[in-house]
């Protein structure tokens, strides 16, 4: 059987019906992150918790959708992603129904940690299957399942903001979470893991991919999967402060409500930018992914990072003008969101594909530790009265993640993909020998 067919065999409407899967089933939990923060002031005006008290709850949810995948990711190595990605929907719907109802910060933090367990056992599986199904275009895989998640949202920005205005919170985290949980439920029956003889080969030269797979436990011995860690931490840290507390910002700014003018709409300055900031946030996911498969990883890393310090540095210094921070908070986003196509494809690239919902779901616990400095970031803008100290280490993480990118991410990935070519050919020439 050539390789042509090969790849088409399988389940129903073969690797790129799993792809759309993945896809759609990702922007259904999309809103549990980047619809967050359309619920934050309205709830802080009904019950009066605090800023600061209730972003406790988005840090948390970050935690348990991050820290979990790795269990979850080893379940649908063993199990596949069907029963994985059935129980999240359950589990995602449950979360905002007790949102709903919840009269206190504990009940809060409850329904934060059940629907970060349900979101993160989704995207751990799409993004996964993404990079399992497609080893020959793993950025490009890996960044429009990703885009599934940033951008997903953007269809759901405004009739969410409308329906909190018209029927108040608790009515549309019941009405979503019920929606959005049970397209999930319904297509997790579709999903299939690979098997053998339905892969293509590996990427174009500019990438460098490991020939061996690499189990977990090996992976966490490699000091290129903590120099990943230390980036990823660096990034995804702003771009979650900036997710979670961007109504917050917009208010600060006294832009908000601002009507503005643009692409031939007309709405208020934070619903443009959040609607703006989502389809860029999933654009330039299979964008810089489709880049990476070209040019390298490490070298598209870069490209985004400086992009993302720069945008972050002119969000603190325009961000007052209404125009202008709808325009820099969606390049803000779309320097961002590529760690969520770079990262995995850097994973798999480097670590194999056997394992690669698992490794890809301990590196992507980075997002869980980049998430403690948001409640951080309204402690430091009561104290300080701005957004300055923020923005300003922010832009310098960024500015420090892409340099690390090219002199020393990609040196030392160099060196351990070679290092283990020459091993494995080693072994070949042994067994051979034996023979």
């Amino acid at each position: 059987m050539s390789q042509l067919q090969s790849t088409k065999a399988g389940p129903m409407g073969g690797r790129w019906f799993q792809l759309v899967i993945g896809i759609v089933c990702m922007s259904m939990i999309a809103n549990m992150q980047y619809g967050w923060t359309l619920f934050v002031e309205p709830m802080n005006e009904k019950h009066q918790w605090g800023r600061a008290a209730i972003q406790v709850a988005f840090t948390i949810f970050v935690l348990t959708e991050t820290w979990l995948v790795p269990i979850e990711g080893w379940f649908v190595d063993k199990f596949g992603p069907r029963i994985v990605v059935f129980i999240g929907g359950l589990l995602c719907a449950a979360s905002w129904a007790l949102n709903s109802v919840a009269d206190s910060l504990a009940m809060l933090y409850v329904a934060a940690a059940i629907g970060g367990t349900g979101a993160g056992a989704v995207y751990g599986t799409c993004v996964g299957a993404a990079l399992k199904w497609f080893p020959d275009r793993r950025g490009l895989a890996a960044g429009l399942t990703a885009a599934g998640f940033g951008a997903g949202s953007a269809f759901t920005i405004v009739p969410v903001a409308a329906m909190i205005e018209r029927s108040g919170y608790q009515a549309t985290f019941l009405f979503f979470g019920l929606l959005q949980g049970g397209v999930v439920l319904l297509l997790a029956f579709f999903l299939q893991a690979p098997k053998p003889g339905q892969l293509p080969g590996s990427a174009s030269r500019a990438v460098k991919q490991s020939r061996r797979d690499y189990a977990p436990m090996a992976m966490l011995k490699s000091p290129v999967f903590w120099v990943m860690y230390v980036m990823f931490v660096l990034v995804a840290g702003g771009g979650l402060m900036a997710t979670a507390q961007l109504g917050s910002i917009a208010k600060d700014f006294k832009i908000a409500g601002v009507p503005v003018s643009m692409l031939g709409l007309t709405m208020p300055a934070l619903t443009f930018a959040l609607s703006i900031d989502r389809v860029l946030n999933g654009v330039c996911r299979p964008f810089f992914g489709w880049v990476s498969d070209n040019i390298g990883r490490e070298n598209t890393m870069f490209i985004a990072f400086a992009l993302e310090a720069v945008g972050v540095l002119a969000l603190s210094h325009f961000g007052t003008n209404p125009v202008l921070f709808v325009m820099l908070t969606g390049l803000v986003f779309f320097a961002w969101g590529e760690i969520y196509s770079l990262f995995p494809a850097t994973c798999g690239d480097t670590f194999g594909s056997t394992y690669a919902t698992t490794n890809a779901g301990l590196l992507y616990t980075a997002k869980g530790t980049a998430s403690l400095v948001v409640p951080v970031a309204s402690i430091v803008v009561a104290q300080y009265g701005n957004w300055d100290l923020v923005f300003l280490v922010t832009a310098a993480v960024n500015a420090i993640a892409a340099l690390m990118a090219l002199f020393v991410l990609k040196p030392m990935r160099a060196r351990f993909v070679a290092e283990a070519r020459v091993e494995e050919e080693a072994a070949s020439t042994a067994a051979q020998v034996a023979r």
